[in-house]
């Protein structure tokens, strides 16, 4: 899944049986994220949507040394001063942290090292987040001045509880691998030496489901995160009876009868 370093700052695409891999490479800095990637996700995961061959969207960081330290702090002087270029750039990560929660396909965060600051924004993002055992998590946030937005910290009261989240953001400590997966940070939690092989594992598992039912599960859950007058139950409904009337839905039954693995086409 992680391949070698060209050198220069990126998010690098591919997409391989079913799973397309966003990798962040900017490994000098921790695989900080530049503006121009932050740009560059929402681009990525429209490329994704639009491959049908595609059924789950993962986001990782090249090494094992860091998922992402979070923003690249070095172009702040330059391009997060003043309050135009902090409105653009705040909104470049909101459309990026969006893209990802929004997707139509699986997202899942997969984690080896360091994951601090925007890169906990990328990861909880995702509906799923897989780390290696040797990673760590903090928002540092209160040791930068920085101001955290009212958005980012409802995603995270909701997905992991307000004590936590409180405890994150004023303590602004490192947490480690084993304390995410306690505190629901983590779903998946590898060994650091087989990771990589583990994920990739558990991404051909996602992979292999019935690509109507996954949509069908992420349309759900993206309505569940709006507010109860915005959600669109009935888009939700259209998108679980078209997994009934599919093909998909015969093969399913078809290979529990023959005691098989199912091949899903998404029809």
């Amino acid at each position: 899944m992680s391949k070698p370093s060209t050198g220069t700052p990126w998010v690098r695409y591919e997409a391989v049986d079913g799973v397309a891999t966003l990798t962040i490479d900017q490994p000098a800095r921790m695989n900080a994220m530049t503006l121009d990637m932050w740009l560059s996700v929402p681009e990525l995961i429209a490329r994704a949507e639009a491959d049908a061959s595609v059924r789950v969207i993962a986001i990782t960081g090249v090494g094992d040394r860091a998922f992402s330290a979070g923003a690249d702090i070095s172009e702040f002087a330059e391009k997060r001063s003043g309050d135009a270029a902090v409105a653009a750039y705040d909104h470049a990560v909101a459309a990026a942290d969006d893209a990802l929660g929004h997707a139509g396909k699986p997202t899942v965060a997969v984690i080896a090292g360091t994951c601090f600051g925007g890169g906990m924004g990328i990861a909880m993002h995702c509906n799923l987040r897989i780390a290696a055992s040797h990673s760590r998590f903090r928002i540092p946030a209160a040791r930068l001045g920085l101001g955290y937005g009212y958005a980012i910290i409802d995603l995270m009261v909701r997905k992991l509880g307000m004590g936590p989240v409180a405890d994150l953001l004023f303590s602004a400590r490192i947490v480690d691998a084993t304390e995410a997966f306690r505190l629901g940070m983590v779903n998946q939690m590898f060994e650091h030496d087989s990771f990589r092989a583990e994920a990739a594992a558990y991404l051909a598992r996602i992979a292999g489901n019935a690509p109507l039912t996954l949509r069908a599960i992420k349309g759900a859950l993206v309505e569940i995160t709006k507010p109860d007058f915005e959600r669109d139950v009935g888009a939700v409904d259209a998108l679980v009876d078209a997994c009934f009337k599919s093909a998909d839905y015969r093969e399913g039954q078809a290979a529990f009868r023959e005691k098989r693995d199912p091949v899903f086409k998404g029809t």
